[in-house]
């Protein structure tokens, strides 16, 4: 991964007030069991899902009013001004449909859009918190295609809990003051947003502070009224657009064009075996669901069961599966309407087997490079980008079985800082690579008018030998996303263990040369068995991470299992 050298120090930070806070390992509670049941990032919001279940919603009408909460109070995260990626798999026929939500170029943006007239790189700030950074929004696209194919309620009906938590006002956790905090000149940078967040004196409300978001909740009275036409019709999206083009200092600017002509998209989803079971996820553009099947597949030649999470030799061949892996997401992965992806050769059994073999269980790849699947484009190169952060992701299953896992995002904390309708707009636009080429070849995750950035979005739905789901999941966090998923997979398949334990799972990813261990976790204490095999640029911090997952137990009965290193912080 060629992000920047100071990729590490954001990542302790990416989750805007949730992993900086842990330093010890998280411990687990017993989690609810339940026949129809919803897990998400913020008990408001898995209470707002779980009274649509109660009026016979389906999975997808109550994750639609998931999003729309968290909307409202977890502003940093996602929310309708972003973009997500949703994964469906139904009660009955067991079919699986794949939504891509994820936000677009203007049409008049090019491959230099974040270069100075000189070739070099702007400085973060102007490309980051400004119109430069911001997509179409699709996640109301989203929730929209989602819900005339798979909804029960009426649309209206499912903005009633964010109206009520936007109109009404919600308690600030310690989460979001963190972020508040953690973030000053980008959640401030709105008036309107300051004006929220921010008390008379400049500071962040302090917790337990009664927050109302009444201009969100206009805006969603007008989208429960109109529909997407709120934010995609004429008049909408000249509002739109006008608010971003104002705020974008060079390149194509975003005109109402742009975002009347923004369609979300029914995808193929990603699904191969991993032992008896099979893995779905999301496909390009998202690099998520293919790194997954790819870490475990590649795994699958081990008795991961026998080794036991306690064992160094687990997470090094945990590491080196994520090492190569990332290697070709970098390479091949992008937005296929614009390029090739060789998503078949990807995750091809016979190509996995052959970068399996490259895992040695003695000793560290001195260099993980990229293979060369069936049907891989020639002549690619790995440019630079920016650090992905935050993001949110929720898991719902109804009570006829159906289940949806959906991942949502505005980027990084507070998106662009631009705030418009009561809501952040996105940064997911610096999801791009940053320049164009890469020694003389064309990079695959460019910036192309009217393109989707790539990105590390993983809804996951995992199926029995029978075809029935057995666990729903997805994370947060950014490039930590397919690691954090295919590690609770693993928790989940091969340790035996219950979603909630496998989501308290320690954390180690690679970063290049570079191996982040959870610090206060058992990993700590393996770094010395780790070195000896190789593993010698050790650091440790506090595991950038947020994950959400419904497990079925024996009993046909679903655990919610929520993210333990965010407890401490989530309730008011």
């Amino acid at each position: 991964m060629r992000f920047f050298p100071t990729l590490l120090a954001p990542l302790a930070f990416a989750l805007s007030g949730c992993a900086a806070t842990q330093t010890t390992a998280p411990t687990t509670a017993a989690a609810p069991a339940q026949a129809a049941a919803v897990s998400s990032a913020d008990p408001r919001a898995t209470a707002a899902g779980e009274a649509i279940l109660a009026q016979g919603g389906s999975a997808v009408d109550a994750a639609i009013a998931v999003m729309l909460a968290l909307t409202v109070v977890e502003p940093q995260s996602s929310g309708i001004g972003g973009g997500g990626f949703m994964v469906r798999a139904d009660g009955k026929t067991l079919a699986l449909t794949t939504y891509d939500g994820r936000e677009t170029a203007p049409a008049a943006a090019t491959p230099t859009r974040f270069l100075d007239a000189s070739g070099k790189v702007l400085g973060r700030d102007t490309r980051v918190f400004s119109g430069l950074s911001v997509g179409v929004p699709g996640n109301v696209a989203l929730a929209a295609k989602a819900h005339a194919a798979h909804g029960k309620l009426p649309w209206a009906k499912l903005f009633e809990p964010a109206i009520a938590l936007a109109e009404d006002g919600f308690v600030m956790n310690r989460r979001l003051l963190e972020s508040l905090k953690g973030n000053i000149g980008r959640a401030d940078k709105a008036a309107s947003a300051k004006a929220v967040f921010f008390g008379p004196d400049g500071e962040p409300l302090p917790v337990g502070a009664t927050v109302k978001v009444p201009e969100l909740a206009a805006t969603f009275r007008r989208l429960a009224a109109e529909g997407p036409e709120a934010i995609y019709g004429s008049k909408a999206a000249a509002a739109l657009a006008e608010h971003v083009a104002a705020a974008t200092p060079q390149d194509g600017k975003m005109t109402a064009a742009d975002v009347t002509a923004y369609t979300a998209k029914e995808r193929a989803p990603v699904c191969a075996k991993y032992r008896v079971y099979r893995i779905c996820g999301m496909g390009p553009p998202s690099s998520g669901g293919i790194a997954v099947v790819q870490m475990l597949g590649q795994l699958e030649r081990f008795d991961l069961a026998a080794l036991g999470p306690n064992s160094p030799t687990f997470w090094h061949l945990f590491i080196e599966s994520q090492r190569l892996a990332y290697a070709d997401r970098e390479l091949y992965a992008g937005d296929a309407d614009f390029i090739a992806v060789p998503v078949a050769g990807l995750v091809d059994p016979a190509y996995i087997a052959s970068r399996s073999a490259l895992i040695d269980p003695a000793a560290r790849r001195a260099k993980a490079e990229a293979g060369v699947p069936p049907g891989a484009p020639l002549a690619r190169g790995d440019g630079p980008e920016e650090p992905e952060n935050g993001t949110t992701h929720f898991s719902v299953v109804d009570s006829a079985g159906s289940a949806v896992s959906y991942t949502s995002t505005i980027e990084g904390a507070f998106g662009s800082g631009l705030h418009f309708g009561g809501f952040y707009l996105n940064n997911e636009l610096t999801d791009f690579t940053l320049t164009p080429e890469e020694g003389g070849k064309p990079v695959a995750n460019r910036v192309e008018g009217g393109k989707r950035p790539r990105s590390s979005m993983a809804p996951t739905i995992v199926f029995d030998a029978s075809g029935k789901p057995v666990l729903v999941i997805g994370a947060a966090g950014g490039p930590t996303i397919p690691v954090t998923v295919a590690r609770a997979i693993i928790g989940v398949l091969d340790f035996k263990l219950g979603a909630q334990d496998a989501l308290a799972l320690p954390f180690a990813m690679s970063f290049g040369d570079s191996l982040l261990l959870e610090e206060g976790s058992a990993l700590a204490a393996m770094q010395g068995d780790l070195a000896a095999l190789g593993h010698a640029s050790v650091r440790l911090a506090p595991a950038p991470i947020k994950a959400n997952a419904l497990g079925r137990r024996a009993d046909g009965s679903w655990e919610v299992a929520t993210e333990p290193r965010l407890v401490s912080v989530v309730t008011p």
